[in-house]
């Protein structure tokens, strides 16, 4: 795919909603189009644009599947997905010029799973005492340059580094037709660290059958030791908790100035982490008020890709944007986010027991009205440890009639988390509260479960819970004070129900 540079877009949906736009085939026009993108939707936000062609779905090319196979590969996603996309214009040029977009042979089945698509690797080495490892060859009667003499357990083979790959570039450079010499100067100027372009023997002739140039934007990251992070924050009642900043003299957007206990603090945001991505959009073209905007136009959630300082000049060194390791790192089963928490798919079969109580796996957002007699609550926690929970609930009190229990960890007072904040801290939050007080908790089980999992605890754990469900004093009363101030929306069946039309033009699939 010489020459064409797909988009890597990561969408995540609430539960009970859409991607956001509709996939289509139409007669006598090539590929599975994007089409009618809801305004405001996650694909719209994510920079999906009318008439792109999806290539991949998590990494498999799909060009050449059916419509109804990749729609059973985007919905069997669950709440999250990862697309490489390519706009029309560059689409027809592609297809007119020939260019395979997708091969089927590239994710053969075996034992009934698909392997990865043949991929080039990026291998990233920093010189020991003794070298990195390895030496180059070459051959009278063979095009190329390839690995030799790779040391077991030295820097090149813990690298991933394989007797016999072929080299293709050297910190981002192409070096296919530089002679042995040319390529050995290169690495003693490269320093202490360099970062390879390397194929194996199947994957070269894979792409060559193709008549495509390999590129480093279709490499595996898999052997990279140090990875971009995804970030998942919900907004707290001060926001964020960190400043976005564009410097002068460098390149991109900067992370400073994190808040201690904030949702970026939580969430592992750390000082001078770069911005790469806005909920799967990148932003290294876009200015310091377009990025503000599309973080305001998520609500009060979003999901950003970012890199730190090594992790930066890694990419860098090879010449790449961390975009394109989106879909991979999604493979690479990390733990799960609040929503794929969530939403991991389950077979259609009776729930055990067992099943039942990981369905009720979730925290509470308790409501409750100050009376006479105060909240009927004490908040407790252990001398120089982190954590409060709740003790000598008052029976019948506005804590118990809100569903407060005894020795329910807290982790949100008002809308901010107080899980490493002192006890004196959390305490002023609660007297500054006033008559009413809002709070999200969950019981000891449902803690040590989500923590377990690496997972975040905030109020989109609540999943399809709407307030109505909350527990209150007033259920009723809360039910029409929320409506009333959230913007109208399709009610829920509405939004879940899914949309498929068809006929000899077009087939279309709401996604």
């Amino acid at each position: 795919m010489a020459g064409y540079k797909p988009k890597v877009i990561s969408l995540t949906k609430r539960p009970g909603h859409s991607f956001g736009f509709y996939l289509r085939v139409e007669h006598a026009v090539e590929g599975h189009l994007i089409r009618c993108l809801e305004m405001g939707g996650p694909a719209e936000l994510s920079g999906m644009k009318d008439g792109d062609r999806v290539l991949q779905v998590n990494g498999t090319p799909v060009d050449e599947l059916t419509h109804s196979e990749v729609v059973d590969m985007i919905r069997n996603s669950g709440a999250s997905v990862t697309f490489h996309t390519l706009d029309e214009a560059s689409y027809m040029e592609a297809k007119a010029a020939g260019v395979n977009l997708s091969d089927r042979r590239s994710t053969p089945v075996a034992n009934g799973s698909a392997k990865q698509p043949l991929k080039p690797k990026l291998c990233y080495l920093v010189k020991s005492s003794s070298g990195y490892g390895f030496s180059i060859r070459s051959a009278k009667n063979e095009d190329g340059l390839f690995m030799t003499e790779v040391i077991p357990g030295g820097v090149a083979d813990r690298a991933g580094v394989r007797a016999n790959d072929r080299l293709l570039e050297i910190n981002g450079e192409n070096v296919e037709g530089s002679t042995h010499d040319q390529v050995v100067a290169k690495m003693k100027l490269a320093g202490s660290s360099i970062m390879l372009l390397l194929a194996d023997e199947e994957t070269h002739r894979h792409y060559k059958n193709r008549q495509e140039k390999i590129a480093a934007w279709f490499a595996t990251a898999q052997h990279l030791p140090h990875k971009p992070r995804i970030i998942e924050m919900t907004r707290g009642s001060d926001g964020y908790g960190f400043l976005l900043e564009q410097e002068k003299n460098r390149k991109g957007h900067f992370m400073k100035d994190i808040e201690r206990g904030s949702p970026a603090d939580r969430a592992g945001l750390q000082e001078m982490d770069r911005l790469v991505a806005v909920d799967g959009e990148e932003v290294q073209s876009c200015s310091h008020e377009q990025v503000v905007d599309k973080m305001r136009q998520r609500g009060n959630a979003c999901r950003l890709l970012v890199v730190d300082k090594v992790t930066d000049q890694m990419y860098k060194l090879g010449g790449v944007s961390p975009m394109v390791f989106l879909g991979e790192m999604k493979d690479s089963n990390p733990p799960p986010s609040y929503i794929e928490a969530l939403n991991l798919p389950s077979p259609a079969q009776q729930a055990t027991p067992e099943q039942s109580r990981q369905e009720e796996l979730k925290p509470k957002l308790c409501k409750m009205e100050k009376d006479s007699s105060g909240y009927g609550f004490h908040l407790n926690s252990l001398q120089g440890v982190f954590g409060h929970y709740i003790k000598e609930v008052v029976k019948g009190g506005a804590a118990d009639t809100a569903g407060l229990q005894d020795d329910d960890i807290v982790v949100e007072v008002d809308g901010v988390n107080v899980e490493e904040r002192s006890h004196e801290e959390a305490v002023a939050i609660i007297r500054g509260s006033g008559s009413s007080l809002e709070m999200l908790v969950a019981d000891k089980s449902v803690y040590d479960h989500f923590k377990a999992k690496g997972v975040t605890i905030t109020r989109l754990l609540l999943g399809q819970t709407s307030y109505a469900q909350v527990h209150t004093a007033d259920t009723h009363e809360e039910h029409g004070e929320r409506e009333e101030a959230r913007p109208q929306t399709p009610t829920e069946p509405a939004r879940e129900r899914t949309t498929s039309t068809s006929s000899e033009d077009s087939s279309d699939e709401r996604l």
